[in-house]
């Protein structure tokens, strides 16, 4: 049993060192991968780390999560929703979480597949991510909050998602007040 315990320990302090290991060794000192939002509505994306590369994409809605996949001293390689990867100056980006919703996804009053419905977000809404915990997030938009599975959702750390298809999708047509969408990412 002492061998076990020691094992999990060693290998607990072995993926910490990692981790930490990843963060000092960026400029930011924040581990990459790492999700990340925009701040305006208006963002460039360009084909390098610079302002004299090419714009690729422009995005014109502000709380769009990126990833971030790679950066330097002010400029961070971020992969955004549909999977287009550009590099962004530092001074547009939050750190501020966010979530895309993928398909029709249910904000709920508990974390609970059976819990009382708050609002229901199409396809494309932007939800501000207050906190995850496996399976389920505290978010808001439009004015509504609630919990929603992280199934479905764009934005989402593996650790925050849940092992399997969380159930909270009754089908129900009539459920509350859906929260519009801004399609125009780009």
């Amino acid at each position: 049993m002492l061998r076990i315990v020691s094992s999990l320990t060693l290998a607990l302090l072995a993926s910490t060192a990692h981790a930490q290991a990843r963060m000092d060794d960026t400029p930011s000192g924040q581990p990459v991968p790492r999700f990340v939002s925009l701040k305006f509505d208006a963002s460039h994306g360009r084909t390098g780390p610079s302002m004299a590369h090419p714009i690729a994409w422009v995005y014109r809605r502000a709380g769009v999560p990126m990833e971030v996949i790679a950066e330097t001293e002010n400029w961070r390689r971020v992969r955004d929703p549909q999977g287009e990867i550009t590099w962004m100056h530092r001074s547009i980006l939050s750190g501020r979480r966010a979530a895309m919703t993928q398909e029709e996804t249910i904000l709920r009053a508990r974390a609970e597949a059976d819990a009382p419905i708050e609002a229901v977000a199409e396809a494309g809404v932007i939800l501000e991510l207050d906190r995850c915990r496996t399976g389920w997030c505290r978010a808001e938009a439009g004015g509504y909050r609630g919990w929603v599975s992280t199934d479905g959702l764009w934005g989402i750390y593996p650790e925050e998602r849940s092992a399997e298809d969380q159930a909270g999708r009754d089908g129900s047509p009539a459920l509350s007040a859906s929260l519009t969408r801004d399609t125009a990412l780009r």
